[in-house]
């Protein structure tokens, strides 16, 4: 939603000012132009993309237009989840989680949060973090290196579609210049002909190197800001349920473990300590972090 309103401001701005000096908006509105910079910019985005990268930026501008993927309530679903997990591990031994992490769809730890639920890669994260200490293969430290492998491999998955975009942005100047280029030998070709139609011809080859620059630096490039936001979110995310797990699993009491989460979390997205309490009392009495 947030995208949609600064679109409508970035149109409502330019077009305003547009207008205040005497424009009309028809004389912006040329199907061409769109045609020769958003083509060009879509092609050279589809040749330097390999088809993985392409899928991951439809998913992401997808997610990104929907909104911020994580707030507050998710971050406490996951706190929340996570500590009911441990007291389990802690109390009946970590075999007891083997059900919860083998069939997520049927755990009834899982099922109390629907939303988490339904995050299919923070669930598969997640699994996949418990499995190997359930099975004994790992030590507890050496989780942070597992952890650090895994989500720099992720870090890297995410900016490659932010990266492409961002150049195909900017090269939306480029083909806004061939689109005048083109505008221009469409105006000589007509050169004898009356000065109105040539005047008219100029300036739509000049809306061209308008459009491009606008398209670019408007909409293009702060949509890949946006998406490289809407990466750092979902890795900020599975940080948090890296950190809490490799507490646990180095020792730390359930409570202690989520309260380590939490203090790595931003400030418009962390619990404080009583706020913490107060959702654990709700679980288990329990007693208030440190």
């Amino acid at each position: 939603m947030i995208i949609i309103i600064g679109c409508i401001i970035v149109v409502a701005s330019v077009l305003g000012g547009f207008l205040m000096v005497g424009g009309h908006p028809g004389a912006l509105m040329h199907v061409s132009e769109f045609l020769i910079i958003g083509g060009g910019a879509f092609g050279a985005l589809v040749i330097s993309s390999p088809r993985k990268v392409l899928m991951d930026m439809i998913h992401g501008l997808t997610t990104a237009m929907k909104g911020a993927p994580y707030n507050r309530q998710s971050y406490e679903e996951l706190l929340k989840a996570l500590y009911e997990l441990f007291l389990l591990g802690r109390r009946n031994g970590m075999i007891a989680l083997e059900e919860h992490v083998m069939s997520p769809e049927t755990s009834s730890i899982f099922n109390k949060y629907p939303n988490f639920k339904k995050d299919a890669r923070s669930m598969e994260f997640l699994c996949g973090a418990l499995r190997p200490i359930i099975d004994g293969k790992i030590k507890p430290d050496q989780l942070s290196q597992l952890f650090d492998i895994e989500l720099s491999k992720m870090e890297d998955d995410h900016h490659a579609p932010v990266t492409v975009l961002t150049k195909a942005a900017d090269s939306m100047p480029g083909f806004g210049i061939v689109a005048a280029v083109l505008g221009i030998v469409v105006t000589m070709a007509s050169i004898s002909g009356p000065i109105e139609e040539i005047g008219h011809k100029v300036a739509a080859a000049l809306v061209g190197t308008f459009l491009g620059i606008l398209l670019s630096y408007g909409f293009m490039n702060p949509l890949a800001q946006n998406l490289d936001f809407t990466g750092q979110s979902e890795i900020s995310f599975l940080r948090t349920i890296a950190t809490c797990v490799t507490g646990f699993a180095g020792g730390m009491a359930p409570i202690m473990a989520v309260e380590l989460g939490r203090r790595g979390l931003g400030t418009d997205l962390r619990p404080t300590a009583d706020e913490l309490e107060s959702m654990l009392k709700n679980l288990n009495a329990a007693p208030k972090p440190a």
